[in-house]
């Protein structure tokens, strides 16, 4: 057996021990709020002018929240903060800690980065939601449609199972468990219609860390290729991520 299979085994045992100890992700818990590095496919989904603008997404079928900016794709923001009065959140982000006394260095590019972050309990994820997110100098408010198939409540145990949402037109956040050390990493992303396929790359030889933590994967797909409006699957390829995932 692989050490990547070894991980594997080590990883879905530790899910089941933190679902069986009721563990769940709790509000402005900053532990595993986001991390997987953000990977830009072929479309051009928040681009342009809209890259000063905050985006946000539902996950976790309504227990947790994505809030999408643009920056340094080396340079995730982190969820500081979370607090909510009725179905206004307020969230704080802010600049990933260097290692000790040395500033963290950013890669000098513009990508989206999603940040991920749990809904307090009180929220109701079926309703609309409108999130108050300061980012340094940056405030905006996102409004979230709220999902009337949600089952999840916020401030519940996660179900430690991919979700997804769109941010924008031709723009999700898709968000999958494991090892915080290898995020999925996109190989390709195409769609058409109501279904589009993702393939991430498979590398059998990284060594990984043994936790169990959320990644937020950004994909964009060319906005004219694919109905965002309908229902929509998207099908997950390799990277030990097998599977598919209905997008809301």
């Amino acid at each position: 057996m692989t050490p990547r299979r070894l991980l594997l085994v080590a990883s879905s045992a530790l899910a089941a021990a933190l679902l069986l100890a009721g563990c769940t992700v709790g509000p402005g818990n900053t532990a595993p709020n986001s991390t997987s590095e953000p990977s830009s496919g072929p479309g051009n989904a928040g681009g342009g002018d809209d890259s000063g603008d905050l985006e946000g997404a539902l996950l976790d079928d309504g227990r947790m929240f994505a809030v999408v900016s643009w920056g340094s794709s080396t340079c995730l923001p982190q969820v500081d903060q979370v607090s909510a009065e009725g179905q206004t959140v307020s969230v704080t982000l802010v600049e990933p800690e260097g290692d000790g006394a040395t500033e963290k260095a950013c890669t000098a590019d513009l990508a989206p980065r999603a940040s991920v972050g749990a809904l307090p309990e009180g929220v109701d994820p079926t309703k609309d939601i409108t999130l108050q997110v300061t980012y340094g100098d940056v405030s905006d408010d996102i409004d979230l449609d709220g999902d009337p198939d949600a089952t999840g409540t916020p401030g519940d145990p996660t179900s430690y199972e991919p979700s997804a949402g769109w941010f924008d037109d031709g723009g999700l956040v898709l968000l999958t468990w494991g090892s915080s050390g290898c995020p999925p990493v996109v190989e390709s992303a195409e769609g058409s219609g109501s279904a589009g396929t993702v393939t991430f790359v498979t590398d059998d030889t990284q060594v990984c860390t043994m936790d169990m933590a959320p990644r937020a994967t950004v994909i964009e797909f060319p906005e004219d290729d694919v109905d965002d409006d309908a229902p929509f699957t998207l099908t997950l390829v390799g990277g030990g991520l097998d599977g598919t995932v209905q997008v809301r």
